[in-house]
């Protein structure tokens, strides 16, 4: 079992249990899942960094992306009706708990200036997503061969009934928000 899901059911439900005044386990949020997506409006013009996106995403996630493609077409970004402008991952149970522990304890610790992650990009259902400017602070990626800085967004959807509640299962699972 990773230690992030050992951990949710050993501290994190007791504490969600005492402080919202649950009746049952089966009322205490819970993580269903991590979407990583890579927006990439620099790949109309060279394709080569798709590519690189997609090896470094999958690297990163440890499942590999598909690829997302444009709905419409738009004239004043160049952009036709599919044509590639991103990937996304959508990481579920193990693999989401096992991303997450090394995105809280690891790669958060690494981002430049850091000071905590803002507590107000919740969507008001007690979903969470911050965005990233660079994936090298990731651990599997070798700054040495990355040729590009690439973004990323990742959102952690919970089934919490408001952003109270997302924030407080967040807290407790280690994601250090700014005081």
């Amino acid at each position: 079992m990773p230690r992030l899901k050992d951990k949710y059911f050993e501290q994190v439900i007791p504490e969600m249990m005492k402080k919202f005044k649950y009746k049952s386990v089966m009322a205490v949020p819970r993580l269903k899942k991590v979407v990583i997506n890579m927006g990439l409006g620099s790949s109309i013009k060279d394709s080569k960094i798709m590519d690189e996106a997609v090896k470094e995403l999958a690297i990163i996630s440890g499942q590999k992306p598909i690829i997302t493609r444009a709905k419409k077409s738009i004239s004043n970004f160049g952009v036709r009706k599919g044509m590639p402008v991103g990937c996304k991952v959508t990481l579920r149970n193990e693999r989401m708990y096992d991303f997450l522990d090394k995105f809280i304890n690891v790669a958060i610790a690494r981002i430049r200036d850091f000071r905590g992650v803002p507590s107000d990009s919740f969507d008001g259902r007690g979903n969470y997503t911050i965005g990233i400017k660079e994936q090298l602070i990731f651990p599997e990626i070798d700054f040495d061969q990355a040729a590009n800085t690439l973004g990323m967004n990742v959102t952690i959807i919970t089934n919490a009934k408001n952003d109270e509640e997302g924030r407080a299962l967040l807290e407790y699972m280690g994601m250090p928000f700014k005081k």
